[in-house]
């Protein structure tokens, strides 16, 4: 889960799954396309609450370059921390991959 800058307010950060890299193919949940593959240099990025996040369905693939840092543990409300262990939600996985191995990404 990287912290990255909003592309709407580059003053305030987000943190988001990464849900596809360059090169996949994804079903969106909400954006104008219903179906995007994500351009060299972007990622897609979706919040845990669909409908409820401002996320890439929002305002669609984002730029590698906004990417601020990465997220490790959860440390804030203190009886939920913990370290963040890569997943991706089943439903939410690309349809396609042009990448060399996609699995070897489920463990950065």
């Amino acid at each position: 889960m990287p912290p990255v800058l909003s592309p709407r307010n580059p003053q305030q950060k987000i943190i988001k799954r990464v849900i596809a890299l360059e090169g996949d193919l994804i079903r969106t949940r909400g954006y104008k396309n219903r179906y995007v593959k994500i351009p060299d240099g972007h990622f897609w990025i979706e919040g845990d609450h669909h409908g409820h996040s401002l996320d890439s369905n929002s305002f669609g693939p984002i730029s590698m370059g906004l990417v601020h840092a990465r997220a490790s543990h959860i440390i804030w409300p203190p009886h939920r921390w913990q370290k963040i262990t890569p997943h991706l939600p089943p439903d939410r996985a690309p349809l396609l991959s042009l990448r060399e191995d996609p699995a070897e990404d489920q463990d950065e």
